[in-house]
């Protein structure tokens, strides 16, 4: 064999050997930890029945999965089965249950603040509601209101504009709504009761048959589609609109701040 090539198959075999002496040199990244898995209940306001309300709970619950792939699962319940609808806000602010979807001007007798979680009177579109919310600060706002009940807030959805409801009677002027006994929540409730209104506050689920058996005289819900999903206009004959005290109504995903 010629020098030269006794030269460079020595050249070649040292410098493999350099490079095998490199990578085993080389640190490896550390193996990520396996995350936990978690399994959360979602309380909500919302009898199942309500097509576009507990679907779109039920698709933010897909995303969640989808995104975590399958290790953060939260199975959503509807209205009653975990929590009386309208008081899943403080089962989650007790801890009784991990999260839930809801209005917070549901409660806004516990502080009228909470009423901006969801909308105000004469307020916010949904996109003037969700510039606030995040361009605005207001969600940072509401998250130092929450954190009084032990709860952070992510918003889930927004109704926009919604109707004035249905009514069991003609209403003409405004001294037709003395008296009149009318489902209604939040804000808007305290302004008609000014008028002389009976302002109620029953979940969804209870509307219809209030009506019918006449222990309400009138109600708002949301608009069209769900109004007819719920059979309203066959216990009340006269629809109004628009619904001035809910201009764009936004949902809130609940969750106790020890989770």
């Amino acid at each position: 064999m010629k020098r030269r090539n006794i030269l460079k198959y020595t050249t070649i075999g040292a410098a493999g050997a350099s490079l095998n002496a490199c990578r085993k040199k080389t640190p490896q990244p550390p193996s990520k930890p396996a995350q936990p898995i978690i399994n959360w209940r979602m309380a909500t306001s919302w009898d199942r029945y309500f097509e576009i309300l507990f679907e779109g709970v039920e698709t933010l619950c897909r995303s969640v999965s989808t995104m975590t792939e399958g290790r953060f699962t939260i199975t959503p319940y509807p209205g009653g089965d975990l929590a009386p609808p309208l008081d899943v806000f403080d089962a989650v602010s007790n801890g009784t249950i991990e999260c839930c979807h809801t209005n917070t001007f549901y409660s806004f007798q516990k502080s009228p603040a909470l009423a901006f979680g969801t909308t105000l009177p004469f307020g916010l579109n949904a996109q003037q509601q969700n510039a606030w919310l995040y361009k605005g600060k207001g969600l940072d706002t509401l998250q130092n209101i929450f954190s009084e009940f032990n709860l952070i807030g992510f918003p889930a959805g927004n109704s926009g504009t919604q109707m004035g409801g249905w009514f069991r009677r003609e209403i003409n002027t405004v001294a037709d709504l003395k008296n009149l006994r009318m489902r209604l929540p939040g804000l808007g409730g305290q302004i008609m009761s000014r008028l002389g209104v009976n302002v109620i506050t029953i979940a969804g689920q209870d509307i219809v048959p209030a009506l019918l058996e006449g222990s309400i005289d009138a109600v708002e819900w949301i608009g069209p589609y769900d109004d007819d999903t719920l059979g309203l206009q066959r216990a009340a004959p006269y629809y109004y609109y628009p619904g001035w005290w809910e201009p764009g109504t936004t949902y809130m995903a609940l969750v106790n701040q020890a989770e």
